[in-house]
């Protein structure tokens, strides 16, 4: 075994008794253990116990995220200020600087690859069980060399697991591949579209991240399609259940815990204030925003519920006050 079969066996042992508990929960419940189906439900649960339980990571990345967007305007001041100057010292104040606003702000540029970096240790194990069982038929850990069998010669739909969409034997894995590159492609776009275009700040926008950002909206999925060429159909269920998952919690994230000043923002400030008007308890809908709302958002609503109670208020104090 080499030295990164070494590193990763913990973590295959772990994948492999995950994707066997759940093959063995499906098949407890009538299903065929030797059916494809079987196999790609089990891929496809073991894919969300994986990112259940990164959720704690991702919400230290989203945190790490908007502390970065809060001082990229700060961050283009520096570069603007050493613009043209390529002198070694001008590049070492300029790293100095840049250096000191991070730890003034508590910002760390690397954490927000944090999520991404320790999945990939996971894709890996779980590519290495994956690909041992459909092209070698052995297993690992509670995945033994008969259930490994069962899953490198399982097809769905005629089309094999193992196969790829460049080695296809028939045409049945070129479309369900096909099929599932245009799907993981798609959504990744949306994904990133969302974070790009709804939020991220004006200030944001005139930064060098957000040309980055930009960059990645074509480069990623560019990055699906040739991979995606190369792997088994297995892997690739595993890959389009957490791109599904991933833009699903993006969307939640940036709907009700957006960056301060995005379109996203704006956009949750109006729920916020059409919500207090339909209730009329301003107590409560502004105990309601101060969860998930910045200052702005609080305000906005705060001034929404004060201009629709003070007209009532006033007109009948007086009338009351000229009827006595």
């Amino acid at each position: 075994m080499d030295l990164i079969g070494t590193i990763l066996w913990p973590l295959k042992w772990v994948v492999s008794a995950i994707l066997v508990g759940f093959h063995w929960i499906f098949e407890n419940l009538g299903m065929d253990p030797s059916a494809g189906l079987t196999w790609v439900l089990s891929i496809i649960f073991l894919t969300f116990v994986v990112r259940a339980a990164l959720i704690p990571i991702f919400v230290r990345q989203i945190k790490s995220q908007r502390r970065m967007l809060e001082v990229a305007p700060q961050l283009k001041k520096i570069q603007d200020k050493y613009k043209g100057k390529k002198d070694q010292f001008s590049r070492e104040a300029m790293s100095r600087e840049t250096m000191a606003l991070y730890k003034e702000t508590g910002t760390n540029p690397l954490s927000s690859c944090l999520p991404l970096l320790l999945q990939m240790p996971i894709f890996f194990s779980l590519y290495s069980v994956l690909h041992e069982a459909q092209i070698n038929k052995t297993g690992i850990g509670l995945l033994t060399n008969d259930l490994a069998a069962s899953f490198g010669n399982a097809s769905l739909f005629g089309a094999p697991l193992h196969e790829t969409f460049t080695n296809a034997s028939g045409w049945e894995v070129r479309i369900i591949a096909g099929f599932m590159i245009v799907v993981m492609t798609a959504s990744q776009f949306v994904t990133q579209l969302q974070l790009v275009a709804k939020n991220m700040s004006p200030e944001t926008k005139e930064s060098p991240m957000y040309r980055q950002q930009k960059m990645m909206l074509y480069v990623l999925p560019l990055i699906f399609v040739i991979s995606g060429l190369s792997f088994p159909l297995g892997v690739m269920f595993y890959w389009l259940a957490s791109n599904l998952w991933t833009m699903a919690q993006q969307y939640f994230v940036i709907r009700s815990m957006p960056t301060p000043g995005s379109e996203a923002a704006l956009a949750r400030e109006v729920r916020l204030a059409k919500k207090a008007q339909r209730r009329g308890t301003p107590a409560g809908v502004l105990a309601e925003a101060g969860a998930g709302a910045g200052a702005a958002e609080m305000e906005a609503v705060r001034i929404t519920t004060t201009q629709r109670q003070q007209p009532v208020g006033k007109q009948r104090s007086k009338k009351n006050g000229k009827t006595k």
